[in-house]
Formats: structure tokens, sequence, C-alpha cells
């Protein structure tokens, strides 16, 4: 199978702090890969690096086979990035939030209004995209962001805490999104999650991270078996010597 993402001995150094050690996984194309570990461990920015926003101190990222440093403009035509605290332009609607981000990538009209038909349907806001974004739930702009990431079909979609802070229901709702986009589309996705339910329901693979570091890898069932634990919450205790 062909490798999305390739990350080789990756280094990540902020003064004297070492936010990334080492770091080296792959991610094949149309998997949902998932990075987990405690707050700190580096996943948000291992994610900022495969998405050109942050040089690494030392090692390699490829996305697509494309140097995410050497050829960072090649690779922004082909993914989308959705950080964990994300905003919309508040006085805006939903709709013309869409379309004024639709315009980032297409100039002819009638793809714009085809890519904000695509992002209405994948929120499944409804009507209330005609409102402004600042009368919308955390749970309404998280959806919003989530179909604004996805409308573009990116090769690679690379989501961090896609539904942190969410009720159950958007976040049933944003999960749901994510697993139909990938099945139906072919989009590789690279996220991050403390919802250890989230990450099992939606990951072909995840790799663990402690101290910048991974230390433990495989499908949620593999990782599970290996461990001898009943979920991957109890996984992660035992990996990262959480008492």
């Amino acid at each position: 199978m062909d490798l999305a993402v390739v990350c080789k001995a990756l280094v990540k150094d902020f003064g004297e702090v070492r936010a990334l050690d080492g770091l080296g996984f792959h991610v094949q194309d149309g998997e949902i890969f998932g990075l987990i570990g405690p707050n700190g461990a580096g996943k948000t920015t291992a994610l900022r690096i495969v998405s050109t926003l942050l040089l690494p101190t030392s090692g390699s990222i490829t996305v697509f086979d494309q140097d995410v440093v050497k050829e960072a403009s090649a690779v922004r035509r082909i993914i989308t990035y959705l950080p964990e605290e994300a905003g919309a332009y508040k006085n805006l609607s939903g709709q013309e939030y869409l379309s004024f981000m639709a315009k980032f990538t297409k100039e002819d009209k009638d793809a714009v209004s085809e890519m904000v038909e695509v992002a209405s349907t994948i929120s499944g806001l409804g009507d209330r995209l005609k409102d402004k974004v600042k009368t919308y739930s955390k749970g309404m702009k998280r959806r919003l962001l989530v179909a604004r990431a996805l409308m573009t079909k990116p090769k690679l979609a690379v989501l961090d805490e896609p539904t942190s802070g969410l009720d159950v229901l958007h976040s049933v709702h944003v999960r749901g999104i994510v697993k139909q986009y990938v099945e139906k589309h072919g989009v590789t996705v690279l996220l991050s999650s403390h919802n250890m339910l989230e990450v099992e329901y939606l990951c072909n693979r995840v790799a663990l991270l402690n101290m910048g570091k991974i230390v433990a890898e495989g499908s949620p069932d593999e990782l599970k078996k290996e461990a001898r634990a009943p979920n991957l919450e109890e996984v992660f205790a035992k990996v990262v010597d959480i008492d």
C-alpha cells in the first residue's frame, strides 16, 4: 500500500525543551491514523510540522513523497489542517464563512458553490447556516469547521482533537462525518485525540507518544491484546506508566 506520510527521526527543540525526540511513524494512504499520548507528549507539535506550520530541528517528514520543508507549498495544496482551537469569523453567516474559505481554493463561481454545497451537507447544520457564526454553540462551530476542513477533498486531513469539548451528540456527529468521508472519498486522516472511545471507533492504527517518542504502535485491537487490556484507556495508562 502507498504511504501518505513518512516521518523519520524527527526532532523538535524549543530552546532547551525537546518536544520531539527521534519520532518515527508512517501513515498508509486511505487510513485513519491516531497520535495519542498525555499532555506535552508532542502530538500537536508533530501535527504542526506535518502541516508545514513548524520547522523541525532535524529529521524529515514527507506527505505523498513531498518534503514538508523543501516542498511546503506543494504539501499545502493537498492537505487541510484543523487545529484544536480553530475559530471562524463570528460576524459572517455559516454559509458566508464557507464561501469565503472556498474562494481560497477555487476561483470559478460554480466550483465555489459546489464546494459550499458539499460543506453544507457535511456540517448537517441545515438552515442554521444562514445565521451568524456568533449565534452558534461550540458544537455547531466545530461541525462548521470540520466541514470547512473536508470540503476541499484533501489527500490528507490533519485533525487536532476534532471533538474537543463537545457534548455527546455533537461528538457522535463529527466522528460520523470523518469516518463516512474517509470511506466515501478515500481521504487519509492523521489525528490526535484524548478521547479513547473516539480513537477506537475511528482509527485503523494508533501510535502512543510519551516524551516525544513513540512507545507503542498498532491497531487498537493489537494494542489491547499486547497490553492485555480491555480498552485503549488502560493500554494508554500502562504504556505511559500512569497509576
